[in-house]
């Protein structure tokens, strides 16, 4: 009986646990494939990582509004997206990694959604999105 109790706890354990994981570490690493465009600068103005301003600074992005950074001019379907209430989450932000016009387009059931972001991480997405997880507020 006690077997057959832990076992079912260890099942729904499994089952609750999300099935994202990804490694911060490697995320860290790869981050400077984002520098061009993005930084990462906390609010009190410590650079975490420094790099461009063509893309929004991505301190705190994991649990903000997806196209929440005040004063950047976000393209049409970020912001769309963004007033429905959307927040970045690990898994939404690893998907948007991969191809960020596609997400755009599933978030609102519109193929003509663009994003102003070119770039696609097409391996290690999660790995950056645990990592951005970690930079946080």
């Amino acid at each position: 009986m006690k077997l057959s109790l832990t076992a079912t706890v260890l099942a729904t354990l499994a089952i609750a646990a999300p099935a994202f994981a990804g490694d911060a570490a490697k995320g860290e690493a790869d981050f400077k494939k984002c520098k061009a465009c993005h930084s990462i600068i906390a609010d009190d103005g410590t650079a975490i990582q420094k790099g461009g301003k063509t893309g929004p600074n991505l301190y705190g992005v994991v649990g903000r509004a997806v196209g929440g950074v005040a004063d950047f001019k976000y393209g049409d379907a970020t912001v769309a997206v963004g007033a429905k209430g959307v927040i970045w989450d690990e898994a939404s932000l690893a998907a948007y990694l991969a191809d960020p016009s596609k997400w755009l387009q599933e978030q609102l059931g519109d193929p003509a959604a663009k994003s102003k972001m070119t770039f696609k991480l097409a391996k290690g997405g999660e790995d950056m999105a645990a990592y951005l997880a970690s930079v946080k507020q």
